[in-house]
């Protein structure tokens, strides 16, 4: 499938963890925020949630993605659809090295987090429907990582025909920019999130 035939909105929210103590209704008021100001296309993150935890907070979730017509995907084991009825799942890297076929059918989606050459090529193999290529810029949710920078992005993204979302250190105003080095949209988790930001009024990117 080629990146144009694919129905996917440009911005993809990743939510922030959310703790075993964290705020449920903050959170969820953040959430509905996201949505309001025009995010379609989220995915639950809960690393640090117990497996109880994080299944009561994805049927809150969806229920308030389900108001807006918001695909939502679970960063959890494929297996909890069966319980959740979300649109799909996000892969992880521990995952997709882990997969040996396509987890769910096609009429559900599937994303993965990618790195590297390797990774985008094992995810198309997979037949995932997009993936997120990071971290392109500095962030400081993962400041240890070194940042690929936009030459590196675009050369990875051209080697792949799946969609691919930026991320890392992006903000809305930047997805011209990365649309311009071969991403389809951007993904984010900070600048995406509470209902702040602005899905118009593109800038050019600075550095």
């Amino acid at each position: 499938m080629e990146k144009s035939q694919l129905s996917l909105p440009f911005h993809y929210l990743v939510t922030p963890e959310l703790d075993n103590k964290s705020d449920v209704t903050g959170f969820m008021d953040q959430l509905e925020r996201s949505l309001v100001a025009g995010i379609r296309l989220v995915q639950l993150r809960g690393k640090t949630l117990s497996p109880a935890l994080y299944k009561k907070l994805a049927i809150e979730v969806l229920a308030c993605c389900q108001q807006y017509d918001v695909q939502l995907l679970l960063n959890a084991d494929p297996e909890l659809l069966n319980e959740v009825d979300a649109q799909g799942v996000h892969l992880d890297g521990i995952r997709l090295a882990t997969c040996q076929r396509r987890p769910l059918d096609s009429n559900r989606l599937i994303s993965a987090a990618c790195h590297t050459l390797e990774q985008l090529k094992k995810a198309e193999a997979l037949g995932v429907d997009f993936v997120t290529l990071s971290p392109v810029l500095p962030t400081a949710s993962h400041p240890e990582a070194a940042p690929l920078g936009w030459q590196n992005f675009a050369i990875l993204a051209a080697q792949t025909k799946l969609p691919v979302y930026a991320l890392g250190g992006l903000t809305p105003q930047l997805l011209d920019y990365a649309q311009t080095n071969g991403a389809y949209g951007i993904a984010g988790i900070r600048s995406l999130w509470g209902g702040e930001m602005s899905l118009s009024g593109q800038i050019p990117p600075q550095g």
